[in-house]
């Protein structure tokens, strides 16, 4: 269904060179869509836009997304119908360190994007991809629902949901489907923490823990490792992102709004857990704790999904222990030097074997 929905349409990823983006663009192309990307040059070595050899094979442009000018060509030039915004300033612990390059990226850098498709003729459905940071900690009781208090407690959190806000007001001003019938669809996306092959970003749990126990034999640093965090496989939210579009495209109007794509219960573990059962697959591996006290950590994140499933039909396919076996299974592959390509396109084929979207 979603394969024959994107083949031959003209998708514009933001981002497309980060881990999330890379996947998502390689998935794009799998399907037979059209696809450009904008972005900032990849900020690691290795990375998955290299790996997968995406300069190659999408249109792709380097350039920052608060240069509103730029952007606009771009979207002049590509013409695209719908628009993937993954760009982001994504880690929590850099928001500390550059809070306003952190701020005007995630803030301007997405307003900019929203403008840009309000004065594109061709694009009529968007998805802004912001975080499961955004909701005001309560102190994990019980998982969050999209109409939940949104808080934003350090800088990265608050960044994303001034995003919901510029989304939203753009929405409500410019794209709001209870009056009339607009030509462009917007809506924005929460999701949990994800795992996956192909992420080298600093100060993110899997990629540190690769760095130490493939590349360097070392062992790994936990920060928080009792905090609970909805764990998934970076293809769920992924192909909740691409349903979600597909519905926005067919001027479904209950579309355009807030989701949340989560994991099941089973998947809501804490980050020493994590770290153990990676270190049971992979077959090495050591860590230490320590406490990270200068930096504002939530103890129980949970969000729930039930309006995705019940609304969009879309459901999460992987389980934790599918999750981390299809992770390290990628990393393992790519440092023994084999085709990670190859078992890339195996991963998404198996898990579209799965999809069961009603």
């Amino acid at each position: 269904m979603l394969s024959d929905f994107f083949k031959g349409k003209r998708i514009l990823v933001t981002g497309h060179t980060g881990f999330k983006g890379g996947w998502l663009s390689h998935i794009l192309l799998n399907m037979g869509a059209e696809v450009s990307g904008c972005s900032l040059a990849p900020d690691t070595e290795p990375n998955l836009f290299s790996v997968l050899g995406l300069e190659k094979r999408t249109n792709s442009h380097i350039l920052d997304i608060r240069r509103q000018e730029g952007l606009a060509a771009i979207f002049q030039d590509e013409d695209p119908e719908i628009v993937l915004h993954l760009a982001a300033q994504p880690l929590v612990r850099q928001s500390y360190e550059d809070p306003l390059y952190t701020f005007s990226t995630n803030v301007m850098g997405t307003a900019n994007v929203l403008e840009c498709a309000r004065t594109s003729a061709s694009v009529k459905s968007v998805v802004v991809v912001t975080t499961d940071k955004v909701y005001e900690d309560k102190g994990g009781a019980r998982p969050y629902r999209e109409d939940d208090e949104l808080g934003g407690y350090d800088p990265y959190a608050a960044s994303k949901v001034c995003a919901e806000h510029v989304s939203r007001s753009y929405r409500r001003s410019f794209f709001n489907p209870d009056k009339g019938d607009p030509r462009l669809f917007l809506a924005t996306a929460r999701s949990g923490n994800v795992v996956g092959g192909g992420d080298w970003s600093k100060d993110r749990l899997v990629p540190d823990m690769v760095r130490a126990f493939l590349e360097k034999g070392e062992e790994a640093t936990l920060r928080n490792p009792k905090a609970i965090r909805p764990w998934q496989h970076v293809l769920d939210p992924l192909f909740g992102y691409l349903l979600l579009a597909k519905r926005l495209y067919e001027k479904d109007k209950e579309a355009a709004s807030a989701w949340n794509f989560a994991p099941e219960e089973e998947n809501f573990i804490t980050v020493e857990e994590l770290a153990q059962r990676s270190i049971k697959l992979l077959g090495k591996g050591t860590y230490s704790l320590t406490a990270d006290k200068d930096r504002h950590e939530t103890e129980v994140l949970k969000l729930d999904a039930g309006k995705a499933k019940r609304h969009l039909g879309w459901k999460p396919v992987l389980g934790i222990d599918e999750s981390l076996e299809w992770t390290m299974r990628w990393y393992s592959d790519f440092y023994s030097a084999k085709d990670v390509v190859e078992l890339t396109d195996s991963q998404i084929g198996s898990f579209m074997e799965r999809i069961d979207y009603g």
